[in-house]
């Protein structure tokens, strides 16, 4: 029976070193902005409306808002580069994760289902060195709908055949409640105080 073991990608590949405010203060700073709370807040609730939204480029218009809040001249796809610059140097690979996923790809196809935009979670796992363990990567952009809506799940699942598909992920109502909605397994992974993700996968398959 072949199994395709997928992962979410934030939260669960790669974790966060620093809170998305701070990488968005220092973002905002670096193009010479006066980064208060108010300010920082409203960048991220732009972002976070254009993403729920589906909307084309979240990243730039939630720069395009910064500017227009702070009444500064700019350029918004200037600014999106350092953020995502900043965005990856605040994550890290958890220990083990590299080794685990060479020996679970021996034996099972490996796949990450995230939300996000394709072209900006494609450069995250290529910035750690973990783009090659994996054989199809589907972001929730390019599937039309977020997690825990069918819709990546579904691609996910046109693009690599497999008898089975089970869901590595630390969101339990993007991951786990819908990863089983879509007829996947889901494995929970609770960062804090939980076993470790990589011994439990090892132990599960």
């Amino acid at each position: 029976m072949t199994t395709a073991l997928c992962f979410a990608l934030d939260g669960t590949l790669v974790h966060r070193t620093s809170p998305d405010e701070d990488v968005t203060r220092t973002t905002l700073e670096a193009h010479g902005l006066d980064a208060d709370d108010a300010l920082v807040t409203t960048t991220r609730e732009s972002f976070r409306t254009a993403f729920e939204a589906m909307e084309p480029s979240p990243f730039h218009q939630s720069m395009e808002t910064a500017l227009d809040a702070a009444d500064a001249d700019g350029d918004p796809a200037a600014m999106v580069e350092t953020l995502r610059e900043r965005t990856y140097e605040a994550t890290t690979v958890p220990d083990g994760a590299r080794e685990s996923l060479d020996s679970l790809g021996a034996d099972d196809s490996l796949a990450v289902v995230t939300n996000g935009v394709r072209e900006w979670q494609l450069g995250k796992l290529a910035y750690h060195g973990l783009a090659d363990f994996f054989d199809v990567v589907v972001a929730s952009y390019e599937a039309g709908a977020h997690k825990p809506d069918s819709a990546p799940f579904d691609c996910l699942r046109e693009r690599l055949p497999a008898d089975e598909y089970v869901m590595v992920g630390d969101d339990y109502a993007a991951d786990v409640e819908g990863a089983r909605a879509a007829g996947f397994v889901p494995i929970h992974y609770e960062r804090d105080g939980g076993p470790d993700l990589w011994a439990t996968i090892q132990a599960l398959l």
